[in-house]
């Protein structure tokens, strides 16, 4: 969910900061429920969630590089508190005990739900350039639920 974010005002470089800022915050929620199953001796669980975190680390450092080298060290002008939850797990998804299937439907919500986002937004954008860049953060999205859902294909 995103709030104060005004999608038809956003130039490139506040689009770039929010989806840094969308990456880090699922990053950090995988890495935290990662630790909840390591805690609760559900390695298997732990395992994809730090698999997942490290997929959101380097699609964020992607993001992060591509705004570096178009807007070099400009201060960002968006915040964490103009999201909440956009491709996050919802932090009541987590469980002890959990198994590995209901650790990869929480990261199919999550993709699912990143892909809502950025379709949502599209109709607002008027900048073409925010427009590509949603587009293709919404086929990334496509292709990380992809990538989840094969994974749980290949579970009994």
């Amino acid at each position: 969910m995103s709030q104060n974010v005004d999608f038809a005002k956003l130039d490139l470089r506040d689009a770039l900061d929010l989806a840094i800022l969308i990456e880090d915050e699922a990053r950090e929620r995988y890495e935290e429920f990662a630790e909840q199953m390591e805690v609760h001796h559900t390695a298997d669980a732990a395992k994809f969630y730090r698999f997942m975190a490290q997929n959101e680390a380097k699609h964020g450092a992607d993001i992060a590089a591509r705004r570096k080298e178009l807007f070099g060290d400009a201060p960002c002008r968006m915040s964490r508190a103009m999201l909440w939850d956009v491709e996050a797990p919802d932090y009541d998804q987590a469980r002890a005990f959990m198994t590995p299937r209901k650790a990869l439907e929480v990261a199919l919500d999550s993709e699912v739900k990143a892909h809502a986002y950025f379709t949502a937004a599209l109709p607002s954008i008027t900048d073409p350039a925010v427009r590509a860049l949603f587009t293709e953060l919404q086929a990334d999205e496509v292709e990380h639920k992809a990538l989840v859902q094969a994974e749980l294909d290949k579970l009994p």
